[in-house]
């Protein structure tokens, strides 16, 4: 539908990306996070957790897959694929319960679903150029223009 592209200097920069990202987020929506090793994507996951009151460490659940947080208003669902070795492994940790629309699903690494996620609301892809981060989103969804809207 649309997209947007912001850069971003520094961790700082990423996490107020989360930020901005965070206040628009609603139960049901699905965002995909790409980027290489090291791209900022759990950072930037990081800043939608603490711009929703999250405090604690926030950890990128490589070998969970999955890593839930219960927040005051919404329920995030951290998913990290990076070491998913075959799609149906997700059927095993019960994906369609995720995706039932009762919270937000944001995943990194959603190639490695081979297609079996869906379509996201929105698309947030991070390259890396010298020491900034172009990040780079895209909506699918009315959902996810809700969100790239918040972002300025």
């Amino acid at each position: 539908m649309t997209a947007q592209e912001v850069r971003a200097a520094d961790e700082v920069a990423m996490e107020a990306l989360g930020g901005a990202l965070a206040t628009r987020l609603r139960a049901g929506q699905l965002v995909f996070f790409r980027g290489e090793l090291g791209s900022g994507k759990t950072t930037l996951i990081r800043g939608v957790l603490r711009a929703l009151g999250y405090e604690a460490a926030v950890k990128s659940p490589t070998y969970t897959l999955v890593e839930p947080y219960s927040l005051a208003d919404l329920t995030i669902y951290h998913f990290d694929l990076y070491r998913l070795e075959d799609p149906q492994e997700l059927e095993f940790i019960g994906i369609r319960d995720y995706l039932d629309g009762s919270g937000v699903c944001l995943v990194e690494w959603p190639e490695r679903a081979a297609g079996t996620l869906g379509i996201p609301d929105l698309e947030v892809m991070i390259s890396v150029e010298n020491s900034l981060r172009r990040v780079r989103l895209e909506s699918h969804t009315e959902a996810g223009e809700h969100v790239l809207a918040g972002v300025k």
